[in-house]
């Protein structure tokens, strides 16, 4: 990542909207994520069919997210086995992740996914391609890159 707007990012073969094959450059956006002190340039492609924006993101992330999967799943993880929050991220950013996450598993999994070990609905639900802390239940299919 340090090598700013030169990192050899993938190109995508198509749009995740639609299909389309043809994708432009669209530039770069600064972005910044937890525990990198430095701001990321991330590369952007343009579908001309259906106009979205795609942005790449570093691996292990969700869509619109500045943390880590691994953080958000450590952090829910402490707080349902230690009933406290751990140091490092604010606490109305965790409640926000375990709230949503306990939504998800009821829409998604039913109620039968509260039964047993609550962690593995986490890795359940990122299998099947949904975002299990994001509050949106409309794109979640694509908010894993």
């Amino acid at each position: 990542m340090e090598l700013g707007k030169e990192f050899p990012w993938e190109r995508p073969e198509r749009c995740p909207r639609c299909g389309n094959c043809r994708i432009w450059g669209h530039g770069f956006v600064e972005a910044y994520f937890d525990k990198i002190r430095k701001t990321i340039w991330l590369r952007r492609y343009r579908c001309p069919r259906c106009r979205t924006v795609i942005k790449l993101k570093p691996s292990g992330y969700f869509r619109r997210f500045q943390s880590s999967i691994e953080t958000i799943r450590e952090s829910i993880a402490h707080r349902l086995y230690h009933h406290l929050w751990p140091p490092g991220s604010s606490r109305q950013r965790q409640g926000h992740w375990l709230r949503s996450y306990l939504l998800k598993i009821k829409f998604y999994l039913g109620l039968n996914g509260l039964s047993g070990e609550i962690m593995e609905a986490f890795e359940t639900l990122v299998s099947q391609g949904v975002n299990p802390v994001s509050r949106s239940f409309l794109c979640d299919k694509a908010s894993v890159f």
